[in-house]
């Protein structure tokens, strides 16, 4: 069973996760505005062609689009991870080690559940 984190007072986890619960709804929010642009896109281009010039502006539009929801799934997935962290008592504790996540860390990034170092590696993995 995982240690439970006793460093962090009740008041920070309990602001930490009304910051959580805000950034989850936030990027839900962004994920469903951008496939109804998306669709709006598609419509308003109907069955017409398009130039060279213009497939390559969507298809550049569409990989950007992609990137970014490749990151949001991965920040909404750490959110859940952070969220769940809070229910065992176990927030602010790297998943990997189970070594605290410094404070300043976890008040800009919420969502963290590895070490700077750890999430350096990571990235560095999913990179490959």
């Amino acid at each position: 069973m995982p240690e439970k984190n006793t460093a962090l007072s009740r008041e920070f986890i309990a602001q930490q996760r009304k910051r959580l619960e805000s950034l989850r709804k936030q990027i839900l929010g962004e994920e469903e505005k951008a496939i109804a642009d998306e669709r709006a896109s598609q419509e308003d281009r109907g069955d017409g062609q398009q130039d060279s010039g213009e497939q390559s502006i969507d298809l550049a539009q569409r990989e950007i689009s992609q990137g970014l929801q490749d990151v949001d799934k991965r920040r909404l997935s750490d959110i859940e991870r952070a969220l769940q962290k809070i229910e065992e008592g176990t927030y602010g504790l790297s998943d990997l080690g189970g070594e605290p996540i410094p404070k300043a860390r976890l008040e800009a990034t919420p969502e963290a559940v590895l070490s700077v170092q750890q999430e350096e590696q990571r990235e560095k993995r999913n990179r490959r």
